[in-house]
């Protein structure tokens, strides 16, 4: 009998396990997906938003404000990345100055730190490559990026060195309530008992609740933004979030640096019926390439090294909904919690344990909650002299295996046999960043399967990209008789 199960292990998930894990629970995170933050935490712009743009005194003010600052916290705990970059939201005429400090106004009410609004001539001394057509900015110096997917790791990792179970490929496909429990069943099969249930399951996430719930107050109305990524090499071509000024599709076509040099261009915002239809277009992609003009003059797009799409779980709810079941006690769901959902997200967690849960009043804290994982370092980041000593120790760090990102055979193959390892090509990009680089794999992809094929002893045709009906190969095609 578990006293919670948490459903999804995106980043709210993730940072819900790591805070629960602090208590003494047995407590467990169910994945239907083949790896950790393989959805909504996969595909976006990757910002800590300052503030500034929801409803003052709502929810999403709150939780956002504090979320940011929460992240100082988590790099220093998690050993996260952390770019703090500011953000620009800019203006082109009079008009839209006018919303321009509308938008200041509530960035005040919302009490973000340090905003201020600027002429072009002075924004342009630290971003010199602006768009001559804009005339006034909002600076926000408290937006930050950071690589959502390793948060969720380093969430994850943490939440299980402190007892927290995980299981991925998990769909949860009935909800069944008992006199004073839970039962659970996962992929039509398999049961779990629990006292409790954290409903973090994203776009599913009104999916869940009508397992459950007779009434469900929100629904989510998937949104699809696409994207191009800047190859680093673009470093600094811009050096804050640039923003349109807001508008009900969204923040709009952002230009975003990222903490390991590339530039997102995107998103556009599309609603869409399939909450998992990840599908770029010509038609989305050329609305990001007309509309980054806006922001800054000859964006490279010359550049480019992959796009790809992502999914908001955009909801009918006006707020983040963030509450108990009227239907069942020990039911909690989150719904809508798009952006700025990975801005709040470690304030998401703490806001449901202590102010819905009440959890301090139901478990003790544990004595021996160890809040700190450190990340192994990069090898390309040791110095000359570092590095020979690695090779002399361990030799395999000698065979670089992505010449883009200079990912070592060593590197990769702690990353297989971590505790939250991957068997997959996606998932040791997204632990290694094998394959992230200008070559998008080109080069080392077929080395990584061997990798994988050799360390768990099985055949390449089993080997998956991603999901674990996957596979890269249907079958051989050179084969000794």
């Amino acid at each position: 009998m578990y006293d919670y199960v948490i459903i999804g292990a995106g980043i709210i998930g993730t940072c819900v396990a790591r805070e629960l894990s602090r208590y003494s629970v047995k407590a467990i995170v169910l994945e239907k997906e083949n790896d950790v933050a393989n959805v909504q935490t996969l595909a976006n712009s990757a910002i800590i938003h300052s503030g500034h743009n929801p409803e003052p005194d709502s929810l999403k003010a709150k939780l956002n404000i504090w979320g940011n600052q929460l992240y100082d916290e988590l790099e220093q705990e998690l050993d996260i990345p952390l770019l703090r970059s500011g953000a620009y939201v800019v203006a082109h005429n009079e008009q839209e100055e006018a919303e321009l400090e509308k938008l200041y106004q509530n960035a005040l009410a919302n009490e973000v730190p340090d905003v201020a609004l600027l002429s072009f001539e002075e924004a342009v001394k630290t971003e010199p490559n602006l768009a001559r057509s804009i005339t006034k900015v909002l600076t926000l110096p408290t937006t930050k990026v950071t690589y959502p997917w390793e948060v969720a790791f380093a969430c994850m990792e943490n939440a299980m060195k402190n007892g927290m179970e995980f299981q991925k490929n998990a769909t949860v496909t009935k909800i069944e309530p008992k006199d004073d429990f839970y039962i659970i069943t996962v992929n039509n099969r398999q049961t779990i008992e629990t006292k409790a249930v954290i409903n973090a399951a994203g776009v599913a996430s009104d999916d869940i609740a009508a397992m459950i719930d007779k009434t469900v107050e929100f629904k989510i109305t998937p949104r699809k933004g696409e994207y191009f990524v800047l190859d680093n090499r673009m470093k600094g071509f811009v050096n804050h979030v640039l923003y349109p000024l807001p508008s009900e599709a969204g923040k709009g076509v952002l230009l975003t640096p990222q903490v390991h040099g590339e530039i997102l261009v995107g998103p556009n915002s599309v609603y869409v019926e399939d909450k998992y239809r990840t599908d770029v277009s010509f038609e989305g992609l050329n609305y990001v390439k007309a509309n980054a003009g806006a922001l800054a003059e000859n964006v490279p797009f010359h550049k480019i090294i992959r796009s790809f799409a992502g999914i908001r779980a955009t909801s009918t709810y006006d707020d983040f909904y963030i509450q108990e079941s009227k239907e069942h006690k020990g039911i909690f769901h989150f719904g809508g919690l798009e952006s700025p959902g990975l801005s709040a997200a470690p304030a998401i967690a703490k806001y449901l344990l202590r102010d819905v849960i009440h959890i301090e009043k139901l478990f003790p804290e544990k004595p021996d909650f160890d809040p700190i994982r450190k990340k192994k370092p990069e090898f390309h980041t040791f110095t000359l002299d570092e590095k020979r000593k690695l090779i002399e120790e361990y030799p395999t760090y000698g065979n670089i295996i992505c010449k883009c990102e200079q990912i070592t055979e060593k590197e990769i193959v702690d990353a297989i046999h971590a505790p939250l390892g991957s068997n997959t090509i996606k998932g040791l990009k997204k632990r290694t960043r094998a394959g992230a680089g200008l070559c998008q794999g080109g080069y080392c992809e077929e080395k990584v399967m061997k990798l994988i094929a050799r360390e768990t002893g099985v055949s390449p045709l089993t080997i998956a990209y991603d999901a674990t009906d996957s596979a890269l190969f249907l079958e051989e095609t050179k084969v000794e008789e």
